[in-house]
């Protein structure tokens, strides 16, 4: 169970992809996103409490099991290396044009990712249920949907209580403890 607390904060973390590139405007490539993420969650151990994958971000909210950096690394490596396999394999040539840049020192030729991502510590109720509703609204706000359980890539209808069986990334709000009043 997680208390978010100044003793144990959560991490709302925002990834933008390379010059802000509509990189996520298929379902295909965002149920790779969503993929990525549950496979991130699992190998290196922190929860998920909410998320929105937008055409050229993405918002988590996640418990403080590893630092932000740490995070992020299992995060964008995992995306990075799924979302440029699928491009090469699609032969989506002019994409992986725009996300590619110098060879680094470890070999690799793309960054989907800017270099440089938002981190804030969550270290209370308030503040952690009005980032939850930021994210949320995101694709309202953008004109995708009119309402935020509309939009099938977030985790909106879990906290709505109307998440479907088909859901492509589930949360693990039932690990939150509340305070009690």
């Amino acid at each position: 169970m997680s208390t978010i607390s100044r003793d144990h904060p959560c991490l709302y973390l925002t990834a933008v992809t390379k010059d802000r590139l509509p990189v996520f405007r298929t379902d295909s490539l965002k149920a790779l996103v969503c993929t990525a993420l549950d496979e991130a969650r699992k190998s290196a151990g922190f929860r998920l409490f909410a998320y929105v994958i937008m055409p050229d971000h993405v918002h988590v909210i996640t418990d403080g099991a590893r630092t932000p950096s740490d995070t992020l690394r299992f995060i964008k490596g995992i995306a990075s290396r799924r979302i440029i396999a699928y491009l090469r394999e699609k032969g989506y040539e002019s994409s992986l044009r725009k996300l590619r840049h110098e060879t680094q020192a470890r070999h690799y030729q793309h960054s989907l990712w800017q270099h440089h991502s938002n981190v804030m510590l969550l270290t209370g109720e308030a503040l952690f249920m009005q980032r939850v509703g930021y994210l949320h609204q995101n694709p309202v706000r953008l004109g995708l949907v009119e309402k935020a359980a509309d939009y099938r890539w977030s985790s909106a209808r879990f906290w709505a209580g109307c998440a479907g069986e088909n859901e492509p990334l589930s949360v693990d709000m039932q690990s939150i403890r509340w305070r009690r009043a």
